[in-house]
């Protein structure tokens, strides 16, 4: 997960092909906000494709919020206020591109907007398989046997099984922001110790008794605690590269 960018990892389609490289370079800046991006002809050719494979391509990428076409004009990059920032594939540009310290905090202000409210629900609605399923996963944490990957992987299967058994439809399709904010924060600010593994499992599982226990305040604070952890380290990381810069 941590060795290649969120959702990377598939065969493209000439289709899928195109929207990648058209969308990474747009979030990259090399089609900035308010351009035109070049002819179909142009881009058939640089991408070898059918017309009918850019214009559908060219439509992906109109939905995501990316270009608006314009009559007359050509095809424009729109204002980044009008991307649609809850896509998995444009989180996955940015990650691809180098995410900036605005961009990942920003995840993880969109994090403490729900995850604390999905444990509190959590608190409210698990059954006891639910809460001894996470009380697992928060245990597995403290393996001193982990590699910073394998942590990761602990980390994020924690945090995703927390919105499934908040048992609310729209808590688990927000799942693509909850994995890039930590895999953000894993290749930005890693575990310095093996003693530090013992801690983030710790501090799942104060999450977890909190729900165990019916409380969905102590829950809610408990999620937060680990989320504003997770944001200093990633400011953290920033600070020490700006410094060693």
């Amino acid at each position: 997960m941590l060795d290649a960018p969120v959702g990377a990892g598939k065969l493209r389609t000439s289709h899928a092909q195109v929207v990648h490289e058209l969308g990474k370079a747009i979030v990259a800046g090399a089609f900035p906000v308010g351009s035109i991006l070049p002819g179909d002809a142009e881009l058939a050719q640089r991408f070898k494709v059918s017309r009918t494979v850019l214009r559908e391509a060219m439509k992906t990428l109109a939905a995501k919020g990316l270009i608006v076409p314009r009559a007359r004009v050509g095809t424009r990059v729109t204002d980044k206020d009008l991307w649609n920032m809850f896509d998995r594939e444009i989180i996955t540009w940015h990650f691809e591109c180098g995410p900036t310290e605005e961009f990942l905090l920003h995840l993880y202000d969109i994090r403490l907007a729900f995850e604390p409210f999905a444990a509190a629900l959590v608190a409210e609605r698990a059954a006891s398989r639910d809460i001894e399923l996470l009380r697992r996963l928060a245990s597995e944490m403290g393996d001193p046997d982990h590699s910073v990957e394998s942590l990761a992987r602990a980390d994020l299967r924690f945090h995703l099984a927390v919105a499934e058994v908040s048992h609310n439809p729209f808590m688990r399709t927000l799942s693509s922001l909850i994995e890039a904010a930590l895999v953000g924060m894993f290749r930005m600010s890693t575990p310095t110790a093996k003693s530090e593994f013992g801690d983030i499992s710790e501090t799942h599982m104060r999450i977890v008794d909190a729900m165990g226990a019916g409380d969905a305040d102590a829950a809610r604070r408990a999620m937060e605690f680990v989320i504003l952890d997770g944001r200093r380290h990633v400011h953290r990381a920033f600070l020490a590269m700006a410094d060693a810069g």
